[in-house]
This record gives structure tokens, sequence and C-alpha cells, in this order.
């Protein structure tokens, strides 16, 4: 994507956006949004090819840039995990901006059955950008379950958010906070866990003495 491609793909979006709050994320508006932008007609199906849902996938990666940029101006090296988390998830819903209507409505599209599997991507994404951020370099099952977990937290939270009027966010935050720490008590148990079984037989071979009868050594000695 060249810097001109990527500049006129921001000129719809932004045009878009408030269309889109009371329009709704349709061809319809996309072609109004156009219509309100120094490019040509037709320009939607060039920049935008799969429509609106492009246009929403879109915005969801400029919100996850922005995510990027805001958690490396922070001093992450005398952070704790959760602070970083929790950054990055507010980050994100912050870059919502004054475009909340817009948002309900792209959730709402992305239900639609056209969109199957969509949201749940966007959803991965924003989460692989802020443990990507943050300096996680997991390469195990704590991988995948990181961004799953963090996923669950950002769906839940953006929905608490674009339902809380208040300016100040007061209750969307406190609910923020509260799913941090149950996944904090989560992590710390888990890894309580692994710390206790390391040294536990392998599940797999009790299972198969019990099956076999016991070690080989034995069977050898029955045999014998």
């Amino acid at each position: 994507m060249t810097d001109l491609s990527h500049t006129a793909q921001l000129a719809i979006l932004k045009a878009m956006l408030p269309i889109a709050a009371f329009d709704g994320w349709t061809a319809k508006s996309l072609r109004a949004a156009v219509a309100n932008t120094d490019l040509p007609k037709g320009a939607d199906a060039l920049y935008f090819p799969e429509g609106p849902l492009d246009v929403i996938a879109f915005w969801a990666n400029e919100m996850n840039r922005t995510v990027a940029a805001d958690l490396s101006e922070l001093d992450l090296s005398s952070m704790k995990i959760r602070d970083k988390v929790t950054a990055g998830v507010l980050s994100r819903l912050y870059a919502i901006g004054p475009h909340e209507e817009a948002a309900r409505r792209a959730l709402a599209r992305l239900t639609l059955p056209d969109a199957l599997g969509q949201g749940p991507k966007q959803l991965w994404s924003c989460a692989d950008t802020i443990w990507r951020a943050i300096g996680d370099t997991s390469t195990d099952a704590n991988y995948y379950s990181k961004r799953t977990i963090l996923s669950g937290v950002i769906s839940t939270t953006m929905a608490a958010w674009l339902s809380d009027n208040e300016p100040e966010k007061m209750k969307a935050r406190a609910f923020l906070d509260a799913r941090i720490s149950n996944v904090m008590q989560f992590e710390k148990a888990k890894w309580e866990f692994k710390s206790k079984t390391k040294n536990w037989p392998n599940p797999a071979e009790v299972l198969g003495a019990l099956r076999y009868g016991g070690t080989g050594k034995r069977r050898r000695r029955r045999r014998g």
C-alpha cells in the first residue's frame, strides 16, 4: 500500500465516520463519503473493494497503529504487566474518539452473516498489537492464551465503554480494572500450579504404565 493510497483511504474513512453514525456502514454511506472528499467517483471501489467492511477493517488497523504509537512513548520498563495491558486497552478505546455511534454501528455490522469471523479477527489483531508493543516474545501456548484472553477483555470492555455515557468513563474504566484483575489472578494461579507440578510424573507415562502393567523391566522379569 502506497502512501498515496493510504492517504486516500484515510480521507474516505474520515468522511464516512459521521455518515455511518447516522446511516450505518452501507455501500450508500461509502459512496456519500467519497462524494465528500476530493477523490474521483468510483474511489470507493478502488480503495475499498470489499465495501464498508473494508473500511471498518481499515479503521480498526488505524486504531491499532495509534495503540502501538501510544505504548511506544511510555516507559514500559518501569511498569507492571497489568498497567501495560491496561494502558494498551485504554489507548484502543480512546482511539474511538468522538465516533462512538459509528463504532456501535460497526459492531452491529460485524454481526451480520457476510462479516462472519471479522469481528474476532479484529479483536485478535488488537490484542496481538498490545502484547507485541509491550514486549511479549512468547511463542508457545502462552502466545495464543494471552491473545485469546485479552481479546475477551477488549470485547467486553468495549461494550461497557460504548454504553457508558459519562465523559470520564469511570464505570467502564472500573469494569476494565476488574477484568484485568481477574486475568492477573488467573495467570498467577496458572503459574503457581505449573511451579508446584513441574516435578510431577508425566501423566502419559503413568497411564501407559497402568495400561501395560508397569515398566518394561518389570514385564521382562515376569517373563523370565
